[in-house]
């Protein structure tokens, strides 16, 4: 304890020095801690992107090309499954929902996604939590829409606005369908996900926009009327994928099977979990290096506070050789100094953590709004403390290296004067 009092009190005489390195330990650790806090939310926001689904089905392809661009809107798809297909599929007792896609046009950027209203029904995210609408409600005439909260706060749209969708995903529009505006009938509530920057219409919407198109342009002024279009009975013709749930998971891949071996057409169809660990595990090795780059910085924040304690030995052998003389054994010597350096490392390390978490806290609604990741705050993790605990330690260990070199210092030497 009296080791304790006579370390706090060097360390308040040395305030300046102090203050930089508990700085520099405080920002590694903020850094280390912060990229943790990212790590295992991203990893969290991929997995929680789609709960409660069983299987995606789409036209054959890769495993996480089929979940990048039906789940994710990333990238675009091979090929489409025919609604024939799909009926058959549909029909098969085991499953107990399926909900269609069919993706290819945009509005300004934002994917639009051809769906019925079973999407807000059985789509699930993050443990099972369903989509709520913050205004309005799911479409229910041929040309209405609902919006993701991004899209809504991005481009300024609430409950009865028109807007003019794409064909294409591009963010420049190169052929719109001008003459069949679409009004907006809901906005939902921000999800952290990618049904955040989308907008969603009726499966048969997506067959009407196109009814005049022809060898690549579509005559939209002078087609067919949307009061026209809205008497008619619309058929798909193809979907880009298709979400299932079944009655009892026992059944799910014996399912599986049965598409992947579908006769008729091509088909894959993926396990959305084990899909998203093959998807995570391409990116480990960015993750892996991101964490060794964390942990050279705290190692350099460690190293620096070795050199500054080594640098203020010379400045400190008279108090040294005082201490000696009034009965201070080696061992206290080693004590004080390595409990400076454990104090530094303690103060840096909970400055560090608070540093992070006020980071993490003021980031998270733009992460959530700009990004799609979702960075729950809460409370440290058992990482964390980890972490934490782990610098406090090795900054003790980082102390005894000045700490052998003084207390091997001969109080003849510490009281010499030098020339």
């Amino acid at each position: 304890m009296i080791v304790l009092r006579l370390a706090l009190k060097s360390l308040l005489n040395r305030w300046g020095m102090v203050l930089l390195t508990v700085t520099c330990i405080a920002l590694s650790v903020a850094l280390v801690v912060g990229v943790e806090k990212v790590r295992t939310s991203a990893k969290a926001s991929f997995a929680g992107t789609i709960s409660g689904t069983d299987l995606i089905m789409g036209a054959r392809s890769g495993s996480v090309q089929l979940l990048l661009y039906s789940v994710f809107h990333i990238g675009e798809p091979l090929n489409n499954v025919t609604w024939k297909t799909y009926q058959d599929i549909a029909a098969r007792p085991e499953i107990e929902w399926i909900v269609p896609l069919s993706l290819g046009d945009s509005h300004r950027g934002y994917r639009v996604v051809g769906t019925t209203t079973g999407y807000f029904e059985h789509l699930r995210y993050r443990d099972e939590q369903k989509l709520v609408f913050a205004e309005g409600a799911a479409f229910t005439d041929l040309f209405d829409a609902v919006i993701g909260s991004d899209v809504a706060a991005a481009l300024g749209y609430g409950i009865g606005d028109d807007m003019i969708l794409a064909h294409g995903t591009g963010s420049v529009a190169l052929v719109e369908h001008g003459a069949l505006p679409f009004k907006v009938t809901g906005i939902l509530e921000p999800t952290g996900t990618p049904v955040d920057k989308s907008i969603q219409i009726g499966l048969e919407a997506i067959e009407a926009i196109h009814v005049d198109w022809q060898t690549g342009t579509a005559s939209n002024e002078a087609g067919t009327p949307a009061d026209e279009l809205r008497k008619r009975t619309f058929v798909p013709q193809a979907i880009t994928a298709a979400l299932i749930g079944m009655k009892s998971p026992i059944g799910t891949f014996s399912l599986q099977r049965a598409i992947n071996e579908y006769s008729e057409e091509p088909l894959t169809a993926l396990l959305p979990g084990l899909t998203l660990l093959e998807l995570w595990a391409v990116l480990e090795i960015a993750e892996t290096g991101l964490r060794v780059v964390t942990i050279l910085v705290v190692a350099t924040a460690l190293l620096g506070m070795i050199t500054t304690v080594l640098a203020m030995l010379n400045e400190r052998r008279r108090e040294m050789a005082i201490l000696r003389a009034v009965g201070a054994a080696p061992r206290h010597i080693l004590g004080l100094l390595v409990a400076e350096s454990t104090v530094m490392g303690l103060l840096g390390t909970v400055a560090g953590m608070l540093l992070a978490y006020g980071l993490l806290t003021l980031s998270a609604p733009w992460a959530s709004a700009n990004l799609g990741l979702f960075l729950p705050v809460g409370v440290p993790s058992t990482t964390e403390w980890i972490i934490a605990a782990t610098v406090v330690v090795a900054a003790g260990l980082a102390g005894a290296v000045p700490a052998a070199k003084a207390y091997r210092n001969s109080l003849a030497d510490g009281i010499s004067v030098r020339s």
